[in-house]
């Protein structure tokens, strides 16, 4: 199987589980579209939730557009969780995104290979290097894609970026799945998936001066068509509490002030 063919599969996958799951919400549970990035700390604080309120929770993860998307066709569903506020403000004419609340940050940093073999600097011309394979974020399915693209735009970096990129990735998932394949040596991600345990043998995030890589709020979103208005509310209110942000920084974000 080419790279190629292997990542159009998993699209595809991810395709058919939107779609189960925006059937299975029709009749009980509440369902959540989590981008792909923060599907850790808010399975923890599902199962977490489930136990105390006795509610199902399904989770449905993806590129932060490709979930608004789906959320938007199935009209199912109680909460959508992009990976940056710009979905908020491109979707919010259209009605479906309500009430929400800052529940943390994420921030793009460079990935290496684990160790930093290539003596890659933290600074963004690296990602041009020759001798480097560069993968990207495609900014047209997920939020890191978005983010890389607007990152590099304000260098009139993006054309050649793209131009060089070995191939663009649909999330940060697939981003990190090039890092465990050794297919990369250098990309932008969320530097939070670095940190993850199946991620962090294989992998490590170099931080930019955040000047340059600002944070970026995590807006956790109610959909106005929900069919339990009142429970995504109360998740939403745990997941903003004491105990939901000590699960964010255990899993290598920012929370809501801005804290690791």
């Amino acid at each position: 199987m080419t790279i190629n063919s292997f990542y159009r599969s998993v699209l595809a996958a991810c395709a058919t589980s939107l779609i189960s799951c925006a059937a299975w919400a029709q009749d009980q549970g509440m369902l959540i579209y989590c981008g792909i990035t923060m599907v850790r700390p808010i399975t923890e604080l599902a199962r977490s939730f489930e136990q105390r309120e006795k509610v199902s929770i399904r989770i449905a993860q993806g590129g932060s557009e490709d979930l608004y998307q789906s959320a938007k066709k199935a009209q199912q569903g109680d909460i959508y969780f992009p990976g940056e506020p710009s979905y908020l403000d491109k979707h919010k004419a259209e009605g479906l995104l309500g009430d929400f609340k800052l529940v943390g940050y994420n921030q793009l940093a460079l990935f290496v290979q684990k160790g930093n073999p290539k003596k890659v600097k933290p600074e963004l011309n690296e990602l041009l290097r020759d001798d480097l394979v560069l993968v990207i974020g495609n900014a047209e399915s997920g939020s890191v894609g978005q983010e890389t693209k607007q990152l590099l735009d304000k260098f009139k970096m993006y054309p050649k970026a793209v131009k060089k990129a070995a191939f663009m990735m649909p999330d940060s998932r697939s981003l990190a799945l090039s890092f465990k394949r050794r297919d990369a040596d250098v990309a932008l991600s969320w530097r939070a998936t670095a940190y993850f345990p199946d991620n962090a043998p294989f992998m490590d995030a170099i931080d930019l001066d955040p000047r340059l890589s600002v944070p970026q709020a995590l807006l956790l979103i109610q959909l106005t068509f929900s069919k339990n208005p009142q429970m995504a509310r109360k998740f939403i209110d745990y997941v903003a509490s004491n105990e939901g942000q000590e699960v964010f920084r255990k899993f290598g974000f920012l929370d809501s002030t801005g804290k690791l």
